[in-house]
C-alpha cells in the first residue's frame, strides 16, 4: 500500500458526508437534534471529522454520553480526553474551588498551582524529563517540541510515520503524515519533512508476513538519519493500536539512531499518556526516554483543554528565546484541573487498572475473531484497541463498508466508538470503565456483527 493509499484510507474515519450517515440521521434523530445541527450548520464553518455533525449531546458522566433524546452512549472514542470519565467529580470539585481563589496569573508571574502541576508531572515523567512547558492543546505542544528541537539542534528536518496524526496546525500536519490534515488548506507545508510506513505488522507496508518486518521500518529511519545526517528530531506517537504496535525493543533501537546522529527524539503522547496503554506512558513499555514528551486531551480532565511538554534539563537553553509564549500559560484554573486529573490517575490506580482490563478486552476480542471471520486481526494494549475488519482474512483487504455498519449499529445499541484507517474499529474507553461494561461493550460487537452478516443493519 503507498503512502497515498494509507492517507485516503485514514480520510475515510468517520466520515461525516457518507449516505449511512444521512440514513442514520434520517432514521435516528428526533425534530429537537435536527433543529440543532441545522443551527450548528448555520454557525460552525464545515469541516471534515466535525461539523455537519453526527448528533447532539446534552450531558456527559463517567463513561457516558447522553444525547438530546435521553439516549446513552457509552463513549469509547472521547477524543482521548476522558481518562478519568467525564464529568469526574474530583476534578470538577477543584476547578470549583479554584475559581473561589486565584482564577488568572500572566504568565511573568509564578503561581504555585502551575508550578505544583509542573513538579507532578516531572514526578511520573520517563527518567531525564524535568523541565516542562503548558500550551492550550496538543497541537500548540507539538509546536513547542518542534521549536525546541530545531532551536537546541540548528537543524529543521524531520522524520515521521506515515499516516500520522499530531495536530491541525501547519506544523504539526507537515509533520504528521495524515493526509486529511495535509490538504489544499495546509500547503505549502514545511521543508524538511520526510515520513516512513509505521510498523505495522498486520498490515505492511513492505508487503511481508513474517516476524520483524516492523524491523523495516526501522532500517527506513536508520536510513535517513544516516543519508541526511542533519536531522533535528523523529517524532511519533509511540503505540497506536488502530494501525500498529511495535515489536519489543523497536523504539530502542530508534533511541540508539537517533543518539548515533545526534536527532532527538520526540514522543507524542496526546493520546497515550497517562495510563492509556496499562502504562503511565507508552514509551514505558520498551524502557525509552525521549529527549521532548508531548502530553495533551486527558491532562485537563475532560473538562478543560490543557497540553503539556516535557524535556530533558540539557535542551534548557533557549532563554532568549520565546518558544511557547500562551496567555493561559501558567493558568492556575488549568492547572487545578491538571492536578486533579494526575491526582486521581494516582490514586485510583488507573494506570494498573487499563493493564487489567486491557488483558481483558483482548481476550474477549479474540474470542469474537473467532466467531467471526469478518475480523482479521485484534490488537491493543491497555485500553487502547483496535478490531481490524476485513472483506477477506488472506488478502486482509479492509472492509471499509462493513466497518462503518458495524458503526451506525453500535450506536443504535448504545456504544460510541471510532473507525480509524477506512476499516479498523478503535475502542477508546475511560480508565474507570467497569469490567461488566467493557464486557457489554463487547456483547453489543458481537451482535452488531452478527447483524451484518445475516443483513439487518437495525433493530
Amino acid at each position: 500500500m503507498t503512502q497515498s493509499e494509507r492517507g485516503s484510507a485514514a480520510s475515510l474515519d468517520d466520515t461525516n458526508q457518507s449516505p449511512l450517515r444521512r440514513q442514520w440521521q434520517e432514521r435516528a434523530l428526533d425534530a429537537a437534534t435536527r433543529t440543532l445541527l441545522d443551527d450548528d450548520r448555520r454557525y460552525f464553518l464545515s469541516q471534515s471529522l466535525s461539523t455537519p455533525c453526527l448528533n447532539g449531546v446534552r450531558a456527559a458522566s463517567g463513561i457516558y454520553i447522553e444525547d438530546l433524546a435521553g439516549r446513552r452512549f457509552m463513549d469509547f472514542h472521547g477524543n482521548s480526553v476522558h481518562h478519568v470519565g467525564y464529568a469526574n467529580p474530583r476534578v470538577v470539585a477543584a476547578v470549583k474551588e479554584q475559581l473561589e481563589g486565584l482564577t488568572f496569573s500572566p504568565r511573568r508571574y509564578a503561581n504555585a498551582h502551575a508550578v505544583a502541576l509542573a513538579r507532578a508531572l516531572v514526578e511520573i515523567a520517563p527518567p531525564g524529563l524535568e523541565k516542562c512547558l503548558f500550551a492550550p492543546s496538543g497541537n500548540d505542544a507539538v509546536e513547542i517540541a518542534l521549536r525546541l528541537a530545531r532551536g537546541v539542534t540548528g537543524r529543521y528536518k524531520t522524520v515521521g510515520l506515515e499516516g500520522a496524526f499530531h495536530g491541525a496546525g501547519i506544523a504539526a500536519a507537515s509533520v504528521g503524515g495524515e493526509a486529511l490534515f495535509r490538504g489544499r488548506s495546509a500547503g505549502p507545508l514545511l521543508p524538511g519533512t520526510s515520513h516512513v510506513p509505521p510498523p505495522a505488522c498486520y498490515r505492511c507496508p513492505y508487503g511481508r508476513r513474517q516476524d520483524g518486518c516492523c524491523m523495516e521500518s526501522l532500517r527506513s529511519i536508520r536510513e535517513i538519519l544516516e543519508r541526511e545526517g542533519d536531522v533535528a528530531a523523529v517524532i511519533a506517537t509511540p503505540v497506536s493500536a488502530a494501525e500498529f504496535i511495535p515489536p519489543p525493543g523497536f523504539w530502542q533501537a530508534v533511541r540508539e539512531a537517533c543518539d548515533a546522529s545526534g536527532t532527538l527524539l520526540i514522543f507524542d503522547e496526546v493520546q497515550t499518556g497517562l495510563g492509556k496503554t496499562g502504562r503511565m506512558f507508552a514509551c514505558d513499555h520498551d524502557g525509552v526516554a525521549p529527549d521532548i514528551l508531548v502530553l495533551g486531551k486527558a491532562l485537563g480532565g475532560g473538562v478543560l483543554p490543557l497540553a503539556a511538554v516535557l524535556a530533558r534539563t540539557g535542551l534548557d537553553m533557549l532563554g532568549d528565546d520565546a518558544i511557547g509564549h500562551f496567555t493561559h500559560e501558567k493558568n492556575p484554573i488549568l492547572a487545578a484541573a491538571g492536578m486533579a486529573t494526575i491526582d486521581v490517575v494516582r490514586d485510583e490506580g488507573l494506570v494498573d487498572r487499563a493493564r487489567a482490563l486491557g488483558d481483558i478486552a483482548l481476550a474477549l476480542g479474540r474470542e469474537l475473531a473467532a466467531k467471526h471471520a469478518r475480523i482479521g486481526d485484534v490488537r491493543g494494549l491497555g485500553l487502547q484497541m483496535a478490531i481490524d475488519l476485513v472483506e477477506d482474512r488472506e488478502t486482509r483487504a479492509a472492509a471499509a463498508q462493513a466497518a462503518e455498519r458495524v458503526f451506525y449499529m453500535a450506536l443504535d445499541r448504545g456504544l460510541s466508538l471510532k473507525i480509524s484507517a477506512g476499516s479498523v474499529l478503535s475502542l477508546s474507553p475511560p480508565l474507570i470503565i467497569r469490567e461488566d461494561e467493557l464486557k457489554r461493550a463487547f456483547d453489543i460487537l458481537d451482535d452488531c456483527l452478527s447483524a451484518d452478516e445475516s443483513g439487518s443493519v437495525a433493530d
